[in-house]
């Protein structure tokens, strides 16, 4: 079986209230109330997004993310009670492409949920079509999400892919945190920190030397510039 969205929280009424949401809007849903649920439903079946909660009962969330990096590249969306910065930037650090934090709207959530669908849709869509070379040593390629650097080719997660997109199709002007935030993330309400560190994991990337990068200059209180010499 295949769902659009794996809910992975031990609330089970919230979690069906959401599942049963969703699916009025036809975005399919299962509901994993632990990590062993999750893990042993994604045995036989496939999810295109994880919306993952930290507190699962006596396990952790951030444990369970760190598990399902090391296998899947699905985008995970994590939600939670908590409520402090350095919970977002540990889940974001570990492999999470958001947070959102309870109490949420099931009508802002499905629209996060929605976005991260249909980008993922675009991507599949351009899988199988060739990519045009392009003379230069910085190249990005949105069959394989994937940066091209001095013939090497790059694989990229969704967010990181994104990110870099925008800052490519604005390569050698700079690009405002605002401009980042509203065209990566769908609009601006997110911190410094989330975006610094996404940037910091494409650095890691894409460059030789993240503490001394040659792509991508940051901008002090104002944004990035992705730097391609013509």
């Amino acid at each position: 079986m295949h769902v659009n969205c794996l809910i992975i929280d031990d609330e089970v009424e919230l979690s069906n209230m959401t599942k049963e949401y969703f699916e009025m809007f036809e975005v399919s849903c299962a509901v994993a109330t632990d990590a062993e649920s999750c893990l042993s439903f994604l045995k036989e079946n496939t999810a295109d997004i994880f919306l993952l909660d930290i507190n699962l009962g006596n396990e952790s969330g951030f444990t369970l993310c760190k598990t399902l990096r090391e296998k899947y590249d699905t985008p995970i969306l994590f939600i939670s009670a908590r409520q402090s910065d350095d919970d977002v930037l540990v889940a974001l650090n570990i492999g999470g492409d958001d947070y959102i934090k309870k109490p949420y709207t099931l009508s802002v959530l499905l629209a996060k949920v929605k976005v991260q669908l249909k980008r993922l849709e675009t991507m599949r869509s351009l899988i199988g079509k060739e990519a045009a070379p392009e003379a230069s040593a910085f190249a990005i390629d949105e069959a394989t999400m994937s940066a091209i650097i001095e013939g090497k080719s790059i694989p990229l997660k969704a967010k990181e892919f994104q990110l870099l997109s925008c800052l490519y199709e604005n390569r050698n002007t700079i690009v405002t945190k605002e401009k980042l935030f509203s065209e990566v993330w769908g609009d601006s309400f997110y911190t410094d920190g989330t975006l610094n560190v996404h940037v910091r994991r494409l650095r890691e990337k894409i460059e030789e030397d993240p503490n001394s990068p040659k792509w991508i200059k940051t901008i002090w209180g104002t944004g990035y510039m992705l730097e391609i010499p013509s």
